[in-house]
């Protein structure tokens, strides 16, 4: 039979005793196999992939232990989290802003949804009291004074991430970098021993100096992550295209703030982002390097997780930038006195 321009054949079914039923299926190779490589449209930004089970995207089918861990970065009432990435000094050293995490990070914690560090910083200054999930930087290698950093090993054993109760790891993916294929396997073999520990990994699409920043490009790596095992994708914003980047991706993706912006931008790139499907971000520049930290990873999280506009969050940031000042300013004329 011919329903559109589609044929179908049906099929009559009885299962033991029962009545038979009439099944109808679409007959095959009635409409050509697309080419593997030819890049299609059919990315659905529209509609959401089911996640039967568990509220987050690709997690359904995983153990327990890990849907836990993932439970604890991702806010189950939103679905969305707020990292804050801290784990820069692993290759820059004391990024401005990072030169002290004890002062200007720890205070930061009660605000985050989790940290991403290195277990040196959290073993060295993170309070072990501290309730908020961590996840940890698992790869390194060549430093910025490198030209090349795709240079990269594993800098830690899953071992040492279930000794630290972390939430998960992360690990740099150097797609189209020189040493491609190395950092894909150093991601295949933590994927492996994070499923062994129930530890979730966060691939990263790292982007070299001279590399194009594109949603082909980000399609192109997030999807090779994720193919590839890993439990969620960071990666960068991009104006045209980004909601290709997360619809074509089966699990989710947390946005990188990458540089420092003005605050109404990074907000701004923050809203377009989850609202075209990011499950969150992961700022590290864009709060610790801000006037006023605390006011500005406030209105991250009114934007991640209630989707509050742009320039309302900018209002409330103004708003709890100018109260710190006040309280600051009553502070030291106390100690002055």
């Amino acid at each position: 039979m011919r329903i559109g321009n589609r044929s179908f054949c049906a099929i009559l079914v009885r299962v033991g005793g029962s009545k038979p039923t009439l099944q109808v299926f679409p007959k095959p190779n009635d409409s050509p196999m697309p080419e593997a490589d030819h890049e299609g449209q059919r990315y659905a930004p529209d509609q959401r992939q089911e996640t039967p089970g568990f509220y987050l995207k690709g997690s359904h089918q995983l153990d327990w232990g890990m849907k836990n861990r993932l439970a604890r970065v991702f806010d189950p009432a939103s679905g969305r989290t707020v990292m804050l990435a801290v784990d820069h000094g692993y290759f820059q050293g004391p990024t401005s802003g990072l030169e002290r995490i004890d002062l200007s990070i720890v205070p930061l914690l009660p605000f985050c949804d989790a940290l991403f560090c290195t277990r040196g910083i959290l073993r060295s200054v993170i309070p072990a009291q501290c309730q908020k999930p961590m996840v940890l930087r698992a790869s390194g290698g060549p430093s910025i004074l490198r030209d090349e950093l795709s240079d990269e090993q594993i800098a830690m054993d899953m071992d040492d991430a279930v000794r630290l109760n972390a939430a998960g790891v992360g690990i740099q993916v150097f797609i189209g970098g020189e040493h491609e294929t190395r950092s894909v396997h150093n991601m295949t073999r933590l994927v492996d021993a994070g499923l062994r520990a129930g530890v979730p990994v966060m691939g990263i699409t790292a982007v070299g100096k001279n590399m194009v920043r594109d949603a082909k490009y980000f399609r192109l790596a997030c999807r090779i992550i994720a193919e590839l095992g890993a439990q969620y994708v960071k990666t960068y914003f991009v104006e045209d295209g980004f909601e290709t980047v997360t619809a074509s991706c089966p699990v989710p993706i947390v946005m990188a703030g990458g540089k420092k912006l003005p605050e109404l931008e990074a907000l701004t790139m923050a809203y377009n982002a989850v609202q075209q499907g990011a499950a969150g971000v992961d700022m590290g520049r864009n709060i610790f390097q801000s006037e006023a930290p605390q006011a500005m990873i406030a209105a991250v999280a009114a934007v991640v997780h209630k989707n509050m506009k742009p320039k309302e969050a900018f209002e409330l940031f103004t708003t709890l930038k100018r109260r710190a000042a006040s309280v600051s300013e009553v502070v030291r004329m106390a100690n002055t006195e």
